[in-house]
């Protein structure tokens, strides 16, 4: 961080879905029950003027101010005052890595690009091939149905109010070229209509992974980076913001200057990263950044609560019911493969595009290595000259896989090796998206051992760790990230906090969901049994769920997974027959059974996983944030499910009676960590000793002490605590003794 003093970092942080029917506004009245709660700072999703109608604000259209929709300039006043007037801090996520292109005339940027060309004065701003597309931007919008051919002009195209039109879709014209028909009128443009199957392997510019609606930005360039940012420096120029969250940056061309120019900006203001760290991997140290967004921890804390015992015979049973074994990443590597040659083709191309034209190999064999580079890098991406193992071993592993390319890698090593290198560049800020596209939205969709562990930042091939590794892993997070945010459930996770919690459990009990899930395919047989196990799993995590959720869940899911039907290649019939057996929990009396059987074996054990999860996020090492509503009690499944509005006066209510155990822990650890931040200073593991030694974890941060259950109906099956023992600062103590009748307890040194 730049020298001086710090600036203050939160002691927690609470997040809010920042919309048209929640907007600033309606977040700054809530400001008093997050204060209340315990909450230090709120952390609000993206703010800047984004596409008509979004519900997210990730796809911004304009830098110089805050959407209109979502409360404006006013509203984001309103939320600062509030907040200062509780004593609170505001974060906001910014997405410094591309704009939204849905609708060009929002977006003045793109416009003038669109109308001028190369000549634009904000052509600079996006990173486009203009030499591959002739001079012009190729958008993939028109339907299979409207292609120009055998002679037939381009259907639904015309020329209105000075605008070149196709169908709802409005585009400029360049001065001085509107006059013939609307096909030559197009053909003078600066930018090429083509058909929408073409944006994934001819588009000639970058674009946030497969979104062709999502153009990237290079903010690489300082005067770009200065007018990208001029609304963000206002928020701090006014002291309105106190800290960021920085949305995708492994799709900088420079994630590392970036973040310096952006500590420029701030002062040093608190600043988080979404980056996704594969298991083993860290940071890079010299980053001017407080930590990740806490998709690491999150996968360490679902599998410290997870039984290795139940490894053997769920892989078993997954085995049963693929008829054959599953090798994760031998998965991992053949869905990263076929995004690289399919729905990012055109980013593979746009590499070996870049690469010097002395490599004495043709363009097939080019792209096929860079292709299989990108399919067996092993993390999301490198940061060269850091990370050049990661490099080493793709070199490596593709030399293995391909030995018939082993020529064309050696070559493409010395140049990807190369920090300076266009292709090198290029294919850092490409890798990150293959490994997105091919595993959180593909095979994570393919894996159903135990769809818990299938989360964001999460290797499913590690079931479980034991608390040993546990405790050593938030040592060292105490020593090198102690402000990196903890989460728990996020707006991107697959499943929640508690869906996860509950699921978790059926590690216990392995073989009683072997008889559910095969009873569960007898009576409502789907397709594809693996999918069933995926599906089944879904539901009872979530139970009970409404019919329109667990359908729309299920679309998504089989067609992220793509093994039988796909988003623009729908199989009906194979659709229709899994929703069919779906509704047979709802309308099959016997399958109705067999569900909410299963669901009220492990439903205690997921309550009390999940209050565990919750104690052990609030009070580790980090920043923990709570997600809009989680601390009420959340089942939802992925996007947009996850992004449902919060009741705030049932919880504003339920915290003032205290009848909800999961608000009341959070409160209760909230506010000690903000009002007692000294018990908050260290990190040390508690011992135990006894029979029972195994189903507790526990740890001293400096004062405060946490104590939670692991592997609960393990715990019951054993008949309990017996006389184990917890060896404390202050003495030995028995857990029962701790714990009560609770799964948790949160013990406060005294002074």
């Amino acid at each position: 961080m730049t020298a001086g003093p710090q600036p203050r970092r939160p002691a927690s942080t609470y997040r809010l879905q920042i919309t048209a029917d929640f907007d600033l506004f309606e977040a700054a009245q809530r400001l008093p029950y997050l204060h209340e709660l315990g909450v230090d700072w709120v952390y609000l999703s993206p703010l800047l003027a984004a596409e008509p109608g979004s519900t997210h604000g990730y796809d911004v259209v304009s830098f110089d101010h805050v959407d209109a929709s979502r409360g404006g300039a006013d509203g984001l006043a309103a939320v600062s005052a509030e907040a200062r007037r509780l004593g609170m801090g505001v974060l906001v996520d910014i997405v410094p890595n591309h704009v939204g292109v849905a609708t060009p005339a929002t977006n003045p940027w793109w416009w003038d690009v669109l109308e001028h060309g190369p000549g634009s004065r904000r052509a600079e701003a996006f990173d486009i091939d203009w030499e591959f597309g002739n001079g012009r931007v190729r958008l993939p919008v028109l339907g299979d149905d409207d292609l120009p051919r055998d002679g037939h002009p381009t259907g639904h195209l015309a020329v209105v109010d000075d605008e070149l039109r196709y169908r709802d879709h409005r585009f400029p014209i360049a001065p001085g070229t509107d006059h013939g028909s609307a096909d030559e009128v197009h053909a003078r443009q600066h930018y090429e209509l083509v058909g929408w199957r073409r944006g994934d392997s001819d588009l000639n510019y970058r674009r946030f992974f497969t979104v062709t609606t999502l153009a990237g930005v290079r903010v690489e360039v300082p005067e770009i980076f200065a007018a990208t940012h001029a609304e963000v420096r206002r928020w701090f120029d006014e002291g309105l913001v106190d800290g960021l969250r920085i949305d995708h940056p492994d799709g900088l061309r420079d994630p590392e200057g970036y973040l310096d120019h952006l500590a420029d900006l701030t002062s040093g203001g608190y600043t988080l990263v979404e980056k996704i760290l594969e298991p083993g991997e860290d940071l890079p140290r010299g980053w001017a950044m407080d930590g990740t967004t806490g998709y690491d921890v999150l996968a360490l804390l679902d599998r410290v609560l997870t039984d290795p015992a139940g490894e053997e015979p769920l892989t078993d049973l997954d085995r049963r019911l693929r008829g054959q074994d599953q090798d994760w990443h031998a998965l991992v590597h053949d869905r990263k493969r076929a995004v690289a040659d399919g729905s990012l083709l055109a980013e593979t191309r746009r590499i070996v595009r870049e690469l010097p034209d002395l490599l004495p190999h043709s363009h097939e064999q080019l792209e096929d290595a860079v292709a299989e580079l990108l399919a067996c890098f092993p993390v999301y991406r490198s940061y060269l000259p850091d990370g050049r193992e990661h490099l080493e071993h793709a070199l490596a592993a593709a030399r293995t896989a391909r030995p018939d390319l082993d020529a064309v890698v050696d070559d493409l090593g010395w140049v990807l090796a190369d920090p300076e290198a266009p292709a090198a560049l290029r294919f850092q800020q490409t890798s990150g998206m293959v490994m997105a596209k091919g595993v959180e939205d593909n095979a994570f969709y393919r894996t159903s051992r135990l769809t818990s562990l299938t989360e964001v930042g999460g290797d499913p091939d590690i079931f479980a760790i034991s608390p040993d590794e546990f405790h050593d892993a938030m040592a060292a997070r105490q020593r090198d990230w102690p402000h990196a945010m903890t989460a728990l459930s996020t707006h991107d996770t697959k499943r929640s906090e508690d869906v996860r919690a509950r699921i978790t459990a059926l590690a216990e009990v392995p073989g009683e969901w072997e008889s559910a899930v095969t009873e569960l395919q007898r009576l409502a047989p789907m397709p594809d049994a693996g999918l069933a196990n995926l599906l089944w799993q879904a539901a009872v995590g979530a139970w009970p769920i409404s019919r329109e959720r667990i359908h729309a869940y299920a679309e998504k899911a089989m067609r992220e997974g793509g093994e039988h039907t796909t988003w623009t290649d729908a199989d009906a019939d194979f659709e229709a027959r899994v929703h069919a057996a779906l509704d047979a929990a709802y309308d099959d009396s016997a399958v109705a059974a067999v569900l909410e059987g299963i669901v009220a074996r492990i439903e205690p054990a997921g309550r009390s996983n999940a209050m565990a999860a919750k104690l052990l996020s609030l009070t580790l090492p980090g920043v923990p944030d709570v997600y809009q509503g989680t601390e009420l009690g959340d089942f939802s499944l992925v996007d947009p499910d996850n992004r449902r509005p919060v009741d705030f006066d049932a919880a504003w209510a339920s915290l003032a009676d205290g009848w909800n155990p999961k608000q009341a822990l959070t409160a209760e650890a909230l506010r000690l960590r903000r009002d007692r931040p000294e018990l908050f200073t260290s990190y040390a593991a508690v011992a135990a000793d006894g029979a029972a030694a195994d189903h507790v974890l526990a740890f001293d941060r400096g004062g405060a002490i946490t104590v939670v259950t692991r592997l609960p109906l393990g715990l019951e099956a054993r008949g309990g605590w017996g006389e184990t023992v917890l060896l404390l600062p202050d003495g030995t103590r028995r857990v029962t003794d701790v714990l009560g009748n609770g799964a948790v307890a949160l013990l406060v040194k005294e002074d």
